[in-house]
């Protein structure tokens, strides 16, 4: 199909963007991990002593076993599809295609009925979605996450002595520097980042409503949660004791939450940073013969930071209503998560492509030092905050309303400001301190913070 006719963006014009992704959340991806969970099982219930009927694998059936998903390729999730016609049930279809295949394995056809044994549907999908979870974290989204906060602490440390105005309310206010503003953002991301990676991913294995009913039924002398806890953490994932017929995906939420406060964070950045822009603080590398628009051939549009704001948008709109619609479930399960589940694939997509955006926007960021120290050359009403401060440090009194009535709401120069000190009741030595205070210098420690330790 062309990519022309896609419905979705993300199939259509950003396919190229997300194309090494498709494999671990595309329906490919879901079926790859349902058949990795469906032949783990049958070898797990192979290795336990307590399961006669089905005898240990020896090394060629193991190997046999585990090349169904490790050669899983287009051609057999096509298989699969086709069962599903008949069936009309996805999970089925999967167990099913597994049963093919192992049946077709030298001394299995007679053991066939082990794939899926005791199983619900939800306990192939709840472990089959908890991998493709894990897949994106680890391969997609932290090296990418990474990346961003790596490049901003980069800038900030680059940039950590540039004195700034700062803008309160879109007003100038006590100088910062461009470093430590970077370095804001950094932190900020850092400790999502780390929430986000902190959070478990959970599994379970329990039967129809999470009580190992039909596992009992067989095998009652089975120690069946510890069988299944160490099926679930051989996985990489987290056991889950008490479920019903579903994983109750609280952690899903818990995951999806720490994105999109990432995600808000970002946002943040990348609308500071066009302001920025706007404001002529940065510059923005030109591309040959690209078009910022299509009348007027001067502009240089901020559209990477732009693109990732939409994109940012779109992710955490599905990120908040999956995480409060999949925390619900009626009574032991309903089918409600099944459909939303099948959306973390465009979740990943819109973070990537934004993370991305933001990436190569401050690849083309150049900074423009004249016009950040004209700026704040030409406030000195700034240091009206630190007057009044040493006002107080000498028990002047009323010291913030005596600034207040020659500063507020007027742009001051360094003549201004030394006219101002003058009608000052203060010592001698402190007006001279302060005559020799200008925004440039008034910075605090922005500069450490810029580049110091966490």
């Amino acid at each position: 199909m062309s990519q022309l006719l896609a419905i979705s963006a993300l199939d259509g014009r950003y396919r190229d963007k997300v194309e090494s992704i498709a494999p671990l959340v595309s329906e490919f991806g879901l079926m790859r991990n349902r058949i990795v969970v469906e032949c783990n099982w049958f070898q797990h219930l192979a290795d336990a002593a307590d399961i006669p009927q089905l005898p240990v694998l020896d090394a060629a059936q193991q190997a046999a076993v585990g090349k169904i998903y490790a050669s899983f390729e287009i051609s057999d999730a096509q298989r699969i599809k086709k069962i599903e016609n008949t069936t009309n049930h996805d999970v089925k279809a999967v167990e099913y295609f597994v049963k093919e295949k192992i049946g077709a394995i030298s001394g299995l056809s007679a053991h066939t009925e082990f794939v899926h044994f005791a199983c619900t549907s939800e306990d192939i999908n709840n472990l089959a979605y908890g991998l493709m979870l894990s897949q994106v974290r680890e391969r997609v989204l932290l090296p990418l996450m990474n990346e961003l906060i790596g490049e901003l602490e980069s800038l900030a440390a680059r940039t950590a002595a540039i004195p700034m105005l700062s803008r309160t309310h879109g007003q100038a206010a006590s100088p910062t520097t461009l470093g430590k503003e970077m370095r804001n953002f950094s932190e900020r991301l850092r400790g999502q980042r780390q929430r986000f990676t902190d959070v478990e991913i959970l599994g379970k294995m329990n039967g129809a409503v999470g009580n190992y009913n039909a596992h009992l039924a067989a095998y009652p002398d089975v120690d069946w949660p510890r069988l299944t806890d160490s099926f679930v953490s051989g996985l990489g994932l987290t056991t889950n004791s008490h479920t019903t017929q579903i994983e109750p995906h609280d952690y899903i939420a818990e995951l999806f939450h720490a994105m999109v406060r990432f995600n808000q964070i970002l946002l943040d950045f990348d609308r500071d940073i066009w302001s920025y822009i706007a404001i002529d603080y940065f510059g923005q590398r030109n591309i040959e013969g690209e078009v910022g628009s299509s009348t007027m051939p001067h502009k240089v549009n901020p559209i990477d930071f732009e693109n990732s704001e939409g994109n940012l948008g779109i992710a955490n709109a599905l990120l908040q209503h999956m995480a409060s619609k999949l925390q619900v479930s009626r009574w032991q399960r309903d089918l409600s998560d099944s459909t939303v589940l099948r959306n973390i694939g465009s979740v990943v997509g819109h973070c990537a492509i934004a993370y991305m955006a933001t990436l190569k926007g401050l690849s083309r960021l150049e900074i423009n030092g004249d016009v950040i120290a004209s700026d704040i050359d030409e406030s000195w009403e700034i240091l009206a905050e630190a007057v009044q401060t040493v006002m107080r440090k000498y028990g002047v009194a009323e010291p913030y309303e005596q600034l207040k009535r020659v500063t507020r709401g007027k742009r001051l120069d360094r003549e201004l400001f030394k006219n101002i000190l003058e009608e000052l009741n203060l010592p001698v030595e402190a007006k001279a301190e302060l005559e020799q205070l200008t925004p440039a210098d008034y910075i605090g420690l922005a500069n450490d913070l810029a580049t110091g330790p966490d």
